[in-house]
């Protein structure tokens, strides 16, 4: 499956110089938050595909501008086509504000969702917009990683997480780690496409989870 990440900037060449060759074969658009709700309802217009979205800590407009035709994925596990994708948006709090959160904060979002990843059987995908401790983060509090998301990759072994929130221009920037659990991370900073693999998720119904199989075997003929 082809995927778009994008996060943090609004492209020119995305936004007012777009070609369909861009973004050719392109199957799903993941935003990893920070991105102004025109763009990505721009986006998931032209390329015709879903926008699945977690927030930034600079995205207020979303409460009175929610980004149309996009899926806000936050707190969720979302099936996509066999691939489960856990959204968990927001920045390390360094101010008063919204979509900022301690650490103790965002292991309580975490813990929220125990029951959702019991029956989820896990998930294939994280998406955030901070990364995680160790891994793209920086020294400085509005950079700094999350621990737990370490300990979500740790238990939970995800083929890949996306984030953002490191900017290329902050310096040291790398587009992709390895995380010591074997999953791959991509700052999606601007916007990259990659080509998942089939064998990263299960196919849809068959994740080994019974009741999860089942309510989306379900839910499936339902359509």
């Amino acid at each position: 499956m082809k995927v778009m990440i994008v996060a943090d900037t609004e492209e020119p060449g995305l936004w007012d110089y777009y070609s369909p060759k861009k973004t050719e074969g392109v199957e799903l658009i993941l935003s990893c938050g920070d991105l102004h709700p025109d763009y990505m309802e721009f986006l998931t217009t032209v390329v015709n595909v879903p926008l699945l979205y977690v927030r930034g800590n600079h995205d207020g407009i979303y409460d009175r501008k929610p980004p149309e035709g996009c899926i806000d994925i936050d707190d969720q596990v979302y099936n996509y086509h066999g691939m489960r994708i856990l959204g968990l948006g927001g920045s390390y709090r360094y101010k008063q504000g919204g979509d900022m959160y301690t650490e103790a904060e965002m292991k309580k979002r975490v813990r929220k969702l125990s029951g959702t990843l019991l029956f989820t059987g896990g998930f294939d995908v994280l998406l955030t917009h901070a990364p995680a401790l160790g891994y793209g983060d920086l020294e400085d509090l509005p950079h700094r990683g999350f621990d737990i998301f370490n300990d979500l990759l740790e238990k939970y072994r995800p083929a890949y997480m996306f984030h953002g929130h490191v900017h290329r221009e902050y310096g040291d920037f790398t587009r992709t780690r390895n995380h010591s659990c074997g999953t791959v991370i991509t700052n999606g900073y601007g916007h990259v496409i990659i080509d998942i693999p089939a064998s990263a998720y299960p196919k849809e119904g068959e994740t080994g989870s019974f009741f999860y199989d089942w309510y989306i075997t379900g839910k499936n003929r339902r359509r």
